[in-house]
């Protein structure tokens, strides 16, 4: 396999375009971003102007796209969708964060046209990206999961095989509800103990080395003790999307969503108050506006 196409070259795109290209692929590429994709035929990357000639040209298609929506129409559209132009025997990774029965529903429909649609959302963020060293989830046919492994091992450094199609984007979407989960708390937590006079300085030292350990601190950490949530490592309205693709699971699921849901609205309202573009851990700004921001002495 030699020609891979790239739809959407965004932060996490423009890594996984790089590193095809350092692997020795030939690299198609569309994004509506024309500085984008400007930078990326610098790099060698070979741009395209529509869906039917990316999808035309390669045997591998990755979507690296912001929403279900936006994905089912470049797939599944039936007069400019992506399905409709690729050969029998190609392959459609979709490396996008997507709803569980949406990917089914493409998975089938490529199917139906001899085509292997593998679910494989990514985690490590723009650095893993840029570095190839992202974890890859993969849900689709396992007696052909070794015929993706060449184009996988070019963009990641830990690839595994969850399951049959979607199961990929389950283990993602609880995934980030866990993360955006500890963000929140985290953020709580160390507006609480600086009101009482400790710093949050301190207390995550001690959560590091106690019970409470989590990487999310090794990730999101700078950004929580230093303000500094301009810095994005992924943004609130991706994770709020991805909160609500998971409650939308969790709810199919029959699965009661108490903690979740708190959560998820804690998201939302930062969002609707404007923001949504700065990091994830932009939910401690939220919350200590709301708590008036009158800090304690701390020690």
């Amino acid at each position: 396999m030699k020609t891979v196409g790239v739809i959407g070259c965004g932060l996490m795109g423009q890594g996984i375009v790089k590193n095809l290209l350092k692997n020795n692929f030939i690299v198609y590429i569309n994004d509506i971003n024309e500085d984008a994709i400007e930078k990326l035929v610098n790099e060698g990357a070979k741009a395209t102007e529509s869906i039917e000639e990316i999808a035309s040209k390669v045997e591998c298609l990755i979507l690296s796209l912001p929403s279900p929506q936006l994905i089912k129409q470049i797939m599944l559209d039936e007069q400019n969708g992506a399905i409709s132009f690729m050969q029998p025997g190609s392959y459609i990774l979709d490396m996008s964060t997507n709803d569980v029965g949406a990917t089914r529903e493409i998975h089938d429909k490529a199917q139906s046209k001899n085509i292997e649609f593998f679910d494989c959302p990514l985690s490590g963020g723009p650095s893993g990206a840029d570095s190839g060293t992202l974890t890859i989830m993969v849900g689709g046919n396992k007696e052909a999961f070794t015929s993706i492994m060449s184009v996988l091992n070019a963009v990641g450094s830990h690839i595994e095989y969850i399951g049959q199609s979607g199961a990929g984007q389950v283990v993602k979407l609880c995934h980030n509800m866990v993360v955006g989960g500890v963000i929140a708390l985290l953020s709580e937590t160390f507006l609480t103990g600086e009101q009482a006079g400790v710093s949050k300085e301190k207390i995550a030292s001690i959560l590091q080395k106690g019970s409470g350990q989590t990487k999310v601190m090794e990730v999101f950490g700078p950004n929580l003790l230093n303000s500094t949530f301009q810095e994005v490592k992924f943004s609130l309205s991706n994770m709020q999307k991805d909160i609500h693709l998971y409650q939308r699971l969790a709810e199919t699921s029959k699965v009661p969503t108490f903690a979740s849901q708190m959560i998820h609205q804690l998201y939302q309202v930062s969002q609707n108050r404007g923001k949504g573009q700065s990091d994830s851990t932009v939910v401690y700004e939220f919350l200590a506006e709301l708590g008036g921001d009158k800090k304690s002495p701390v020690q």
